[in-house]
């Protein structure tokens, strides 16, 4: 039986795992202080916690004391697998009194002859984080009060690993964001070039983009799109899809042909991304553009003298969905000298408890044939009224007079 634990012993460990002080360290000095305490206070010899890569459904070596190879070597386990994939599989400590090589499959703790362990899951609410175990070189029955100072010390590391994943997660977001957003817009002879990009939720980025890139052949291309879902993991597949496209543009003369190309991409190694996208090119004299959509808002052309339109374009099919349609369309859109367009994405017009007709009359109302950096500073400054919830993307290209 293990000893009796009195209550000065008890206060002194709950205070050891409470210590305000931790909530004062960066996070991987946090989970190595943890670790630190947690051996001294249950008289260990090793400590670890592995945390969840959710999209692999592994756990990943994350900290250790007396186990600090399995972080070096990068030590990844599957979810059910072995002594941590046990805990985290049902979600419940586990204690293991006699290690036998069946029970584990890190080498690490064969090598380091570890004899008990005992391990519980890290858990934010239904969401499991990760796995702390701890291990005794000499045979040890764990009782409950190990259990519940272990669990205690898992709910300080959840905070913690919730912490780093959400740094990883903006840091990654805000780098995606410098290398796939153009921080600066290409000087273009001939035309004003404008854009602007405010994210819906707090990763900092998410699946709409714009792109403006001088072709070889003195044609200018012009992109907006937007890939369904937020955050990271549609900024991922935004990057591929806008480097796709970069490279179809080279190859094909047609946007519509460039978007075809496109589709079969999405529909084959993305699949399950609903995508739209708007490619224009505007022609080496800037007096047309001709424009193809898949799934896309049409832009609006405004024309000095005339009260603005959305563009005569059609719309076909959204990339990354099967159809069984005709040809990809593009059509020719004159620009005369002074002329705008205005490209964006749904973030834009759609407000809560209105259909995105209403939004898309408010905005026509408000466009004008100005400078491109006036009209995206008007139509932010209108959109922003009303926050948005969606990611907003606006591009807008002027023929100069």
């Amino acid at each position: 039986m293990p000893p009796r634990i009195n209550d000065d012993e008890r206060l002194r460990r709950l205070e050891a795992v409470t210590d305000a002080t931790l909530s004062r360290l960066e996070t991987s000095d946090l989970l190595d202080e943890l670790l630190d305490r947690v051996r001294d206070l249950l008289d260990v010899d090793t400590a670890a916690i592995l945390l969840l890569d959710p999209h692999a459904r592994q756990l990943v070596a994350t900290a250790a004391k007396g186990l600090e190879e399995e972080v070096r070597a990068g030590f990844r386990l599957a979810v059910g697998r072995g002594f941590a994939g046990r805990v985290a599989e049902t979600r419940r400590p586990v204690r293991i009194t006699d290690v036998t090589p069946d029970q584990v499959v890190n080498p690490a703790l064969l090598e380091k002859g570890v004899r008990s362990l005992l391990g519980v899951p890290i858990m934010a609410g239904e969401d499991l984080l990760g796995v702390l175990h701890i291990g005794s070189l000499t045979r040890r029955e764990f009782g409950d009060d190990d259990v519940k100072l272990l669990e205690l010390v898992a709910d300080r590391a959840a905070v913690a690993g919730r912490i780093r994943s959400a740094k990883l997660d903006r840091s990654a977001a805000l780098a995606l964001q410098r290398s796939l957003l153009p921080t600066r817009l290409p000087e273009v002879p001939g035309v004003e070039l404008a854009a602007r990009y405010v994210p819906g939720h707090a990763t900092g980025i998410g699946g709409d983009w714009y792109d403006v890139f001088p072709l070889p052949s003195g044609w200018l291309g012009v992109v907006i799109g937007d890939v369904s879902g937020h955050g990271l993991a549609s900024a991922v597949v935004m990057g591929r899809i806008r480097s796709a496209l970069r490279a179809y543009a080279l190859i094909c003369d047609d946007p519509a042909e460039a978007l075809t190309l496109l589709d079969r991409k999405v529909l084959h190694f993305e699949a399950g991304s609903l995508t739209t996208a708007l490619y224009a090119m505007v022609s080496p004299a800037r007096d047309r553009a001709v424009i193809s959509s898949a799934g896309h808002l049409r832009p609006i052309l405004a024309v000095p003298g005339d009260p603005p339109v959305l563009a005569g374009v059609p719309v076909d099919p959204p990339l990354g969905v099967a159809h069984p349609g005709g040809p990809r369309r593009a059509t020719a859109v004159p620009m005369p000298p002074g002329s705008l367009l205005l490209c964006f994405t749904d973030g834009l017009v759609e407000r809560r408890a209105q259909v995105i007709d209403e939004g898309l009359d408010r905005l026509l109302r408000i466009v004008r044939a100005d400078a491109a950096e006036e009209v995206c500073a008007t139509v932010m400054a209108d959109r922003i009224a009303d926050p948005p919830t969606d990611d907003v993307a606006v591009l807008a290209v002027r023929r100069r007079d």
